[in-house]
């Protein structure tokens, strides 16, 4: 019998807001967290645009000493499980510490600290390597450190499947708990690396968007003029629970995880298939997974990019599964406010779309102001929209052709 999974705390450190309250009410009102490039000097840069975190002090999270040697991803990470370990309500103590893991996911790392270093070996040598490199640098010490923090020791893992990699941490972490290995779950995604190296791949990739002009335009998913993504960061942590040991004490509950789907493209390193043939098994999976049919989705968070491929094909995706639904559903994406967050945009995505469950409201889909013509469904453009959401879908897709649906829907006793 497969155990119910709920979710009872949520956490974010985003380029719109720290904390949840702060984001939702940004994401709602449709404001863009993207502006110039502050990290480094961008001047000859052919993208000077991200979305940076603002006014984030590791200090207001963790003690002076631990602060100073970890990456900036990591502390996003513990930032934002504290958030949502205090929202949840859940204690961590011995009597259930073996039962309460960690996953994250992680695309790039402590790719910053890896720059840094590999110039302090070429200009003063190898004496000059900080001890902390190694720690501060791999993608796991993120999940590892939220262990050690919160005293979780049942399993830990993180992925790094590029921009899948927090749903794919939210869905193995759900399918844990449904299977009985663990009552609870520390799960989403983190990013940071708005680094000279991972602005200049990606542009030379031609990936990003050149829009320095009007950076709150930059991102503009399924719209005709769209040029390409805005590199994001931040984290998103979502606490789950068996629906039995989150009754049990008693825990507000935002919304019920009900299926994940997962597939492999097995067509291009970053391009998927023009037929989004990868997205349509994937959403199916999710679908099938949680017991449901097409015509019973009331929202998509989508992953809409605001790259000219990803948008098109994700589009034909969703024709493709949901038929002669598709063009009723409400679809968004957040992106548009708060860039790409790469490997941690599933994990803020999914706190997005429990959201919309609870509250009944749908982020919109800014700057799509001249709709691509083959981009035609509902993209709920410019404002948010009110609706009652009883299951919604979140999608993510990475490089590499992988993929990852989730679906959530409102909790019923």
């Amino acid at each position: 019998m497969k155990r119910r999974v709920v979710i009872t705390g949520l956490g974010l450190v985003t380029p719109v807001g720290i904390g949840v309250k702060n984001t939702w009410e940004a994401i709602c009102a449709g404001k863009s967290g993207i502006g110039p490039i502050t990290r480094f000097d961008a001047t000859h840069f052919p993208v000077k645009i991200a979305a940076e975190v603002k006014g984030f002090d590791p200090n207001d999270f963790l003690p002076t000493k631990e602060a100073k040697r970890m990456e900036l991803f990591i502390a996003y990470a513990i930032a934002a499980t504290r958030m949502a370990m205090e929202d949840s309500g859940l204690k961590i103590d011995e009597s259930n510490s073996n039962r309460v893991g960690v996953i994250t996911g992680c695309g790039l790392g402590g790719l910053g600290i890896m720059e840094d270093t590999i110039l302090t070996v070429d200009k003063k040598g190898p004496k000059r390597v900080t001890p902390f490199f190694i720690p501060m640098m791999i993608g796991n010490m993120a999940a590892g450190m939220i262990s050690i923090h919160f005293n979780a020791k049942g399993p830990n893992a993180s992925l790094a499947t590029a921009c899948a990699a927090g749903a794919h941490a939210t869905g193995d972490s759900f399918k844990l708990i449904q299977n009985g290995t663990t009552d609870a779950m520390i799960t989403g995604g983190v990013e940071s690396v708005i680094t000279p190296t991972c602005i200049a791949g990606f542009a030379a990739m031609k990936a990003l968007s050149r829009r320095n002009d009007e950076p709150g335009k930059a991102s503009r998913p399924f719209d005709k003029d769209r040029d390409g993504f805005v590199v994001g960061e931040g984290s998103g942590i979502c606490i789950l629970e068996s629906l039995d040991n989150a009754l049990e004490r008693g825990a507000h509950i935002y919304a019920e995880m009900c299926g994940y789907g997962m597939s492999g493209d097995g067509h291009h390193m970053t391009a998927p298939p023009p037929d989004g043939n990868g997205a349509v098994r994937c959403m199916e999976a999710a679908i099938k997974d949680a017991g449901l049919t097409y015509d019973q989705i009331d929202y998509i968070n989508a992953h809409g990019t605001s790259t000219p491929i990803n948008d098109l094909y994700e589009t034909r995706a969703v024709k493709a599964v949901f038929k002669e639904k598709a063009k009723t559903i409400p679809i968004s994406s957040t992106k548009s406010m708060t860039g790409h967050l790469l490997g941690g945009a599933g994990g803020i995505e999914t706190v997005f779309t429990a959201l919309t469950i609870k509250n009944g409201i749908m982020p919109p889909t800014m700057n799509c102001d001249h709709p691509d013509e083959e981009c035609d469904l509902d993209y709920i453009p410019h404002e948010a929209r009110k609706k009652d959401v009883k299951i919604a879908m979140t999608n993510s897709f990475g490089f590499g052709g992988t993929n990852a649906s989730l679906l959530l829907k409102a909790y019923k006793p």
